[in-house]
């Protein structure tokens, strides 16, 4: 095989199959691949503002992702390696080790994704043909109407815009089969046979995301086709608790199990056979945001991540250890606050309306620097999203996208609006 091509497609986020182009592409051009995913043990490192940045919660859905992934692809002769290491020196290993010709990646717009790529990328020169295409997103690069040095500053002009140039939704198909599966000398192992993160909790019960490409696809066809609940997305979406009221699609996302696309080609096929309104509409309008904060994280950069934020403003915000503690742990004076925290710790899940309110809690009455906050969130989410989540705490502590500046939640008239009777406070708060 020393004339063949022989390809290396890196998994990242986008642990699935179907509809993921640079799969394909790496496919179609390849006589034989291998497959490899690696947990980069720094996310297991303490930082300077939390335990680690990778929580239980999500560490047990990206199992579960590893672990569906892995049988799809037995279930084609084919083999997923999983290694914990620095990303850029396992793939190197794996490249010289099989003599590789080809690589496929999913472009992310994350600072460490980036740079991981361009590592290889500088190591190897012009030796690998690269297959990127994106696929984290609903639209591609060259599909938006303006540059990214362009882009809006705001999420409504940028909405205004996308929505006038509309292109048709284009899903990749499954190849796979067609390529061998390439024999490897690097040792890999299985899914269950990863780190366990010692302080390791099971989400509770009623609010179990299971990871995986298969739990994606049913997921979204409960939400919409089952359920029908799409049609009354717009009124449910501000609930706080259980599962029916929201799509619960956003960690599949997160991880790729699923695509954005994928998501709105089955909001239009609803759309078709039931009708559209408000409902369809908003689910569409929650994807455009999550679009928004991923091409303004390509555009910003680090900045993203800066305390001054890419406003460069002073939040005139500090730490107090024992306010931040009490905020983590739902120790505050605020019980509604609590039962959120509380939910994030026992489920790694948090409603959109919650993650606002304690945001702003953290920054408007306890004064706390908005990172610490936004790092929490990094740790503890299963649906964690750089970009969206880093992007929504600049926006809440106001050196953001917002240029009307800080936004300050009144929490008590949130508690009345969204729960009035405590019931949400009794499932979590003693």
């Amino acid at each position: 095989m020393s004339q063949s091509n022989k390809g290396l497609f890196w998994f990242r986020n986008d642990l699935r199959l179907e509809d993921n182009p640079a799969l394909h592409s790496l496919c179609t051009a390849c006589d034989a691949v291998t497959f490899v995913y690696i947990l980069d043990p720094e996310l297991l490192v303490p930082t300077v503002f939390t335990e680690s940045r990778l929580g239980d919660a999500r560490w047990l859905f990206i199992k579960e992702s590893l672990a569906d992934l892995q049988q799809q692809l037995e279930q084609q002769e084919q083999q997923l390696i999983i290694k914990v290491g620095k990303p850029s020196d396992v793939v190197k290993q794996l490249i010289e080790l099989n003599t590789i010709t080809h690589i496929a990646v999913t472009p992310l717009s994350g600072v460490y994704e980036k740079r991981d790529v361009e590592t290889i990328k500088f190591q190897f020169n012009d030796k690998l043909t690269w297959h990127e295409h994106e696929s984290f997103t609903l639209f591609n690069q060259t599909e938006l109407p303006f540059s990214i040095d362009d882009l809006p500053d705001g999420f409504t002009p940028f909405r205004k815009k996308i929505e006038k140039s509309i292109k048709p939704i284009h899903l990749s198909e499954k190849v796979i089969a067609k390529s061998k599966s390439l024999a490897t000398q690097i040792t890999t192992i299985k899914s269950d046979q990863l780190p366990v993160i010692p302080k390791f909790i099971s989400p509770i019960e009623k609010m179990i995301h299971k990871g995986g490409e298969q739990a994606a696809r049913l997921q979204l066809d409960f939400y919409c086709h089952q359920s029908k609940n799409l049609s009354q997305y717009k009124e449910t979406r501000n609930g706080l608790d259980g599962w029916d009221f929201s799509s619960k699609l956003s960690a599949y996302l997160a991880q790729g199990c699923i695509s954005p696309r994928q998501v709105m080609q089955t909001v239009i096929d609803y759309e078709q056979q039931f009708g559209a309104n408000q409902s369809s509409y908003w689910l569409y309008f929650e994807l455009l945001w999550r679009e928004f904060y991923y091409w303004h994280q390509e555009k910003v950069g680090a900045d993203l991540y800066l305390e001054r934020g890419i406003r460069d403003i002073d939040p005139q915000l500090s730490v107090d250890e024992s306010k931040l503690k009490a905020w983590k742990q739902g120790e505050t004076n605020s019980d509604f606050v609590n039962a959120f925290m509380c939910q994030l710790k026992q489920t790694g899940w948090m409603s959109n309306r919650g993650r606002q309110i304690v945001a702003s809690y953290c920054v408007n009455q306890l004064q706390l620097d908005w990172r610490y906050g936004a790092a929490w969130f990094e740790e503890q989410l299963i649906d964690y999203d750089p970009a969206n989540n880093w992007g929504n705490w600049q926006y809440l502590a106001g050196v953001g996208v917002d240029p009307r500046g800080r936004r300050a939640f009144n929490i008590e008239k949130q508690q009345q609006m969204y729960d009035p009777d405590g019931v949400f406070i009794g499932c979590y708060v003693d």
